[in-house]
């Protein structure tokens, strides 16, 4: 790709994931007097930004297998409405109970918790209907797009319970079940909703499924480190929350030390793994190396 920087890809699909979600979502919202409030208290948690990496990830893997950006944007766009409901919903004070996400004031803290609940089921009921409603891809590719999100997100909330009511002495096998849904998932459906869009058979899909597990296990052994290592104003959101929260991590269990080599491990993993992709996945090398050296 001549003489690119190493985040030129991830800038472009960054931007063009923003400029959709403001088409289509902005739209969606709508702007009725009387729903007005409501309508900027779902777009708080959006507009506070974030790396947009698991749209990113999934228009990076429609590129690296020649398909085409339209048709998967609104795809792109639901995945990381379904990604911020379930931020909204994890910094509830029944959850995580925090008050600091991506630098700003958490939507219960903006705008109260009864209504931060509805932002998170709003957001959840937008991320499908924009899939169903977008008559570009087609009807085959829209509903093979919906069951990889629907399957990411049971899977999500199925590993927020685990990392609720964790199983009694965790070890890093459960951590990593834990993980693998809470995390690992809306990671995974990135990739797997870019194979759906791009038409990937199955040889080829099977080769990028594995680089979306790996960097769904990656990803959170980087977060748990940096919430260990860094400070709130660092990270965006409160430092040191899984061990005021009594978390079950991959430092808790394995030590900090330990955790970094797992992070190191699983970063060589990785890379084995894009070295091998068919296509060209330039756009996903950049994205694995964010998940793997980001300090936030």
């Amino acid at each position: 790709m001549g003489s690119s920087t190493s985040s030129e890809h991830l800038a472009r699909l960054a931007g063009v994931v923003e400029a959709a979600l403001d088409e289509r979502v902005g739209a969606l919202i709508g702007a009725e007097p009387d729903l007005a409030p409501f309508a900027a208290a779902l777009r708080h948690p959006l507009e506070a930004g974030g790396k947009r990496l698991r749209p990113v990830l999934l228009l990076a893997t429609v590129e690296a297998l020649g398909g085409d950006l339209a048709p998967a944007l609104s795809s792109a766009c639901a995945l990381e409405l379904i990604h911020t409901f379930s931020l909204v919903h994890d910094d509830l004070p029944a959850l995580d109970d925090d008050d600091l996400r991506r630098g700003r004031p958490t939507t219960h803290v903006a705008y109260g918790e009864d209504v931060a609940i509805l932002v998170g089921d709003g957001l959840f009921a937008l991320a499908f209907r924009l899939i169903a409603e977008d008559p570009l891809p087609p009807a085959a590719a829209r509903l093979g797009a919906v069951a990889e999100l629907a399957r990411a997100t049971d899977g999500m909330v199925r590993g927020q319970y685990l990392d609720l009511h964790p199983v009694p002495d965790p070890d890093e096998a459960s951590v990593a079940r834990m993980c693998g849904l809470k995390t690992g998932c809306l990671i995974e459906a990135g990739i797997g909703m870019g194979l759906v869009l791009a038409g990937a058979d199955p040889a080829a899909g099977d080769a990028y499924r594995a680089l979306g597990r790996e960097l769904g296990v990656g990803f959170q052994i980087v977060d748990d480190v940096l919430d260990a290592t860094s400070t709130s104003a660092e990270l965006g959101k409160t430092a040191g929350a899984d061990v005021a929260n009594d978390r079950r991590t991959f430092v808790t269990v394995l030590g900090l030390d330990a955790a970094r080599e797992r992070a190191e491990a699983s970063w060589a993993r990785a890379e084995a793994l894009l070295d091998a992709l068919p296509g060209d996945p330039a756009a996903l090398r950049e994205a694995a190396a964010l998940i793997y050296r980001r300090t936030r």
